[in-house]
């Protein structure tokens, strides 16, 4: 407790009050994807040269990355008479103690230090030491200061390893061209300008070995690979992936799991009818699915492509992927992905008969199995809102993903009330905050509305002593215009004062 005693004036700060509330970043995209010929990482190196002929030696980190350019080399003169030559290295500092004749003067050569170095095994850890080009070696080596190692750049997409992208054409040029990373990037941007979370796994010797990969799981020093490396983005970034897809790979096992990561990161997957050919294959294929975090997608669009100088199948995945990005910039979370027109296409993989006014169609079988399908009208459209969702409170998209961030916001914005003492005025301002939130959100009409309350039922003193509060609350999504019917009535109540009109006009 403070000291009661004072002789003079002191200010209290009193903190209390509601705290504006932050909606989470939705437009975070998650990508799964290979890239065999992806930019490599460019190792360190330096070359130690002299005056004197045959003196150069260049100094090349084992790995390649950034971490190279922390390497310090140095020659040392050890200051005394017929001293041998010896490596030692602390931490990233390579020291070189050169050997010294009966008078004291440095006699190792150029090619002794480099057997030296090479033959250390700290050092040789580290860096590759070779002579100079042009140089023969067989020059004496003088004392140096410290000289680092410089030009060491990390690989672009390094295996199972999260990587947030926010130039998606820049990291498209590191890419390659093989692969479905570059492809994938291609169709983001198209679409929108948004965040990438890209993970980049290792393309097998076939499709068995390659799903294996993407699935992932954990090694045996805890790092998660393929999918699951999603996690790990967060921590890494301060930013989450919330629309996820693996385009191109994802079939039934990888959509599996990928629901998986999607349900503990509060994320949409976008997953195509992989490998079916007809609706009525895409219409079972999604029966393999009953999740709200997902929507499955059939058939592909069709684009040109640059690459292989050909018209090919582009995937609508990649596509949804960044048209959900696009929709939750412009217009917000609430709009589902159907009827807007896709950029960088120009077919569709498969022949889909749509009618606008007639059911009994293609897209309509598709849309009623809840397929969402691809349509041209006014440019190339997603058409279809259902998720894969057994629970019919969340069979459109825009439900499903209204909960999630709901969720998310709410309670990431409360971290500042955890574990501060329990007045009836810190609980009145998390209720006042979050009602705050929800009449803003139905101001942009994300929300048709929301409310949050204090319920003294299930707040007993004994759950309030336990140190427990319960905030309800409810919000109503607001519900897209999926089915508009006209009701069309003929009449001739407008022919009863028909010579009235005559005689008026």
């Amino acid at each position: 407790m403070a000291q009661d005693y004072h002789h003079g004036i002191r200010v209290v700060e009193i903190n209390e009050g509601t705290r504006p509330i932050r909606t989470v970043a939705t437009a975070v995209i998650g990508l799964v994807a290979t890239a065999p010929d992806a930019a490599p990482g460019v190792a360190a190196s330096t070359t130690v040269n002299f005056a004197a002929a045959n003196t150069g030696i260049t100094y090349t980190a084992a790995n390649a990355g950034t971490d190279g350019n922390a390497i310090r080399v140095r020659y040392l003169d050890p200051g005394t008479a017929s001293a041998t030559l010896a490596v030692s290295v602390s931490g990233n500092d390579i020291t070189v103690s050169l050997a010294t004749d009966a008078e004291g003067d440095l006699v190792s050569t150029a090619s002794e230090v480099v057997t030296a170095v090479n033959g250390e095994a700290n050092a040789s850890a580290r860096v590759t030491a070779t002579e100079a080009e042009g140089s023969s070696g067989a020059g004496i080596v003088p004392a140096t200061p410290f000289t680092n190692l410089t030009g060491g750049q990390d690989e672009p997409f390094p295996l199972n390893t999260p990587v947030l992208i926010t130039d998606i054409l820049a990291a498209q040029g590191k890419a390659g061209a093989e692969g479905t990373l570059a492809r994938s990037l291609d169709a983001i941007a198209d679409q929108a300008k948004t965040l990438v979370v890209v993970v980049r796994v290792a393309e097998g010797s076939d499709a068995t070995e390659t799903k294996s990969n993407v699935i992932g799981g954990v090694d045996a020093s805890g790092k998660k690979l393929g999918l699951q490396a999603l996690l790990a983005a967060e921590q890494r970034f301060g930013v989450k992936p919330r629309v996820l897809g693996v385009p191109e790979l994802d079939d039934a096992d990888v959509v599996s799991e990928l629901i998986g990561v999607a349900q503990k990161l509060r994320a949409f997957v976008y997953a195509s009818a992989f490998g079916c050919t007809t609706k009525e294959e895409a219409a079972m294929y999604r029966e393999n699915f009953g999740a709200r975090e997902v929507m499955v997608i059939w058939p592909d669009f069709t684009g040109w492509d640059t690459a292989t100088q050909s018209t090919r199948n582009h995937s609508a995945v990649a596509r949804a992927l960044g048209m959900r990005a696009r929709l939750d910039n412009e217009f917000g979370w609430h709009k589902t992905l159907s009827n807007i027109p896709v950029n960088g296409v120009t077919g569709i993989s498969r022949d889909v008969f749509w009618d606008l006014q007639d059911p009994a169609t293609d897209a309509g079988y598709l849309n009623s199995h809840e397929v969402t399908t691809l349509i041209n009208r006014g440019g190339y459209r997603f058409w279809g809102s259902r998720t894969c969702s057994v629970d019919p409170l969340f069979a459109f998209e825009n439900y499903a993903r209204t909960a999630q961030i709901i969720a998310d916001t709410i309670a990431e914005a409360h971290l500042w009330a955890v574990d501060l003492p329990m007045h009836p005025s810190l609980v009145k301002d998390i209720i006042e905050g979050i009602n705050a939130k929800f009449r803003e959100w139905k101001r942009l009409g994300y929300l048709i509305d929301g409310v949050a309350w204090f319920d003294p039922e299930i707040n007993t003193p004994e759950v309030l002593k336990a140190g427990k509060l319960y905030i309800d609350y409810d919000y109503t999504p607001v519900p897209p215009l999926e089915n508009l019917m006209f009701q069309q009535r003929i009449t001739d109540r407008y022919l009863i004062n028909f010579a009235d009109r005559v005689a008026a006009a």
